[in-house]
């Protein structure tokens, strides 16, 4: 493939990849790990401040990174901050990972990397988690550009990209704990090269590599940007140590407990195919029979690829191997923690779709393999489009997982309309007493109301009768007296899927939400 042509497709690509990532971003309703992570950004936002938790919210990196971004869009006003903006970081790197597939491009040659990046930019999984504000983007991005960094420092030993690996992996390990799991998985995947099976065909490519000046060079890299980030720039000593501190509770919690927990086979069973309830078929089937297929061509007898090509694809093998493994034998799962080993299935794709349309000798047969991949990617588009679009927040869509309703935005809209009717506006009095699991992403969409406070029972709320509104789970609804159910309107919303909220509101306040819908019926629903 000519390199004009090649550049020519490849931003097509890209850009398609991007508009699928950017587009309609606030479509989805925030999920509450997005509300969490978004309202842990407002110190650093507003106050210049952050200090890495070592029981919760992962690294820092999504925090440090967002900021540009914020301050560009809305300055240093949290309230003014929206779900898109957010939302636009892990985009552009869930985009921008189609970038850092060009680093191999010189030993895989063009075809591999073109498909790899045609499967990338339209694989449902990696679209639906691009437009999340969560970290596993940013782990997808910087596992990527450290696996193709560490090959290209084999194939071609130099201080930079030395460097380069050693800040990927410094980023990856400020992102999210899992990052340790990539790191064994390449280690691995490195060690592989010296032995058969996957033993790299030209010995020569492992000859040369500079331990003594290069290992420390990269080594201090990854180990200065993680104090760097984990301390916030040298204000809080102990955030690096802390890093180190948090394994216990995290293991802790790999463990398993309550919904996390699934069985091994979850992150494939979902890949392969998924369906709910009537709806759409779900399935990353072609990019796991075209990652079988490439995986099977690393040891044909006749193989016409060059060693760089097969040495680059056997390392991406063996990382996948032990990135799967490890990620599906950890009883605590979530769909979007498949993403950094998933990536490695699409680049063995990319190497199997050259090899079916590399095979055949006569030029017209080479056309039915691409054809082919072209229209079975049409439905891998098409489901992308509508996991995204369509059922962004439908239980029927296997990567929407304990996702917020969309009947919960008409709970916000509520709040909203009678704050338009109180006398102090959005200063009125809201109390919400519910448990953690049931209070978020309420404060990220309240945000902008002063005069609202979060408890985890009644007895801690205190009374409620000076509240205008007054906002429950299930569990503290059962618990209101009758004498303040008496004085109240109350109605009911979903949060997600088998969870309720109750927003009880005062009877003035009702009254006067009543006559402005008079005309227009009452809307919601009790």
């Amino acid at each position: 493939m000519k390199k004009g042509v090649f550049g020519c497709l490849f931003l097509l690509i890209l850009t398609g990849a991007l508009v699928f990532r950017t587009a309609d971003l606030q479509r989805r309703p925030m999920h509450h790990d997005e509300a969490n992570q978004a309202v842990k950004f407002r110190d650093l936002l507003e106050e210049g401040r952050y200090v890495y938790d070592r029981t919760d919210h992962h690294g820092p990196t999504l925090y440090y990174l967002s900021l540009p971004l914020a301050l560009i869009r809305s300055g240093t006003d949290f309230t003014a901050l929206t779900e898109t903006t957010l939302r636009l970081l892990p985009a552009l790197l869930g985009a921008g990972v189609l970038l850092l597939l060009l680093i191999p491009v010189r030993d895989t040659g063009r075809l591999p990397i073109l498909c790899a990046g045609f499967l990338l930019a339209i694989s449902p999984v990696m679209v639906t988690f691009s437009r999340f504000y969560i970290q596993e983007t940013l782990l997808l991005f910087f596992g990527a550009g450290l696996l193709t960094s560490i090959w290209r420092y084999v194939r071609a030993p130099s201080r930079g990209w030395a460097l380069s690996a050693g800040l990927f992996a410094g980023f990856a390990y400020a992102t999210k704990e899992t990052s340790v799991i990539l790191f064994f998985a390449l280690a691995a995947a490195f060690l592989s090269a010296y032995f058969p099976p996957f033993k790299i065909p030209s010995p020569d490519m492992l000859k040369h590599l500079k331990w003594k000046t290069h290992f420390p060079l990269a080594a201090g890299a990854a180990l200065l940007t993680t104090v760097v980030l984990f301390s916030s720039f040298f204000t809080h000593r102990q955030g690096p140590l802390d890093s180190i501190l948090s394994f216990p509770s995290y293991l802790s919690r790999a463990e398993g407990a309550g919904m996390h927990v699934h069985p091994w086979y979850y992150y494939i069973g979902m890949l392969t195919r998924s369906r709910f309830e009537g709806g759409p078929v779900w399935s990353e089937g072609l990019i796991l029979g075209l990652a079988l297929i490439g995986a099977v061509s690393l040891f044909a007898k006749k193989r016409s690829a060059s060693p760089a090509r097969l040495g680059f694809f056997r390392f991406v093998l063996v990382y996948t191997l032990f990135s799967t493994a490890i990620f599906s034998l950890i009883p605590y799962k979530t769909p979007w923690n498949c993403l950094p080993f998933f990536f490695g299935f699409i680049l063995l794709a990319g190497q199997g779709s050259a090899f079916l349309i590399e095979r055949p000798q006569k030029w017209w047969l080479k056309g039915i393999p691409l054809i082919l991949i072209l229209v079975l990617g049409y439905n891998l588009g098409r489901q992308s489009y509508l996991a995204n679009f369509i059922y962004q927040a439908d239980t029927r869509n296997p990567y929407v997982y304990a996702q917020t309703s969309t009947d919960f935005l008409n709970l916000v809209q509520r709040i909203r309309d009678l704050a338009s009717l109180h006398a102090q506006k959005k200063q009125m009095l809201i109390k919400v007493v519910a448990g953690p699991y049931e209070t978020w992403p309420l404060p990220w969409y309240l945000r902008d109301f002063e005069q609202i406070g979060y408890w985890g029972g009644l007895e801690e709320a205190g009374s409620l009768a000076d509240a205008a509104v007054v906002i429950t789970d299930k569990k503290n609804t059962e618990m209101l007296p009758a004498s303040f159910l008496d004085s109240v309107q109350s109605e009911y919303y979903g949060l997600r899927p088998e969870v309720l909220l109750a927003v009880h509101i005062r009877k003035d306040l009702w009254d006067a939400f009543i006559r402005t819908r008079i005309n227009v019926g009452l809307g919601g629903h009790d």
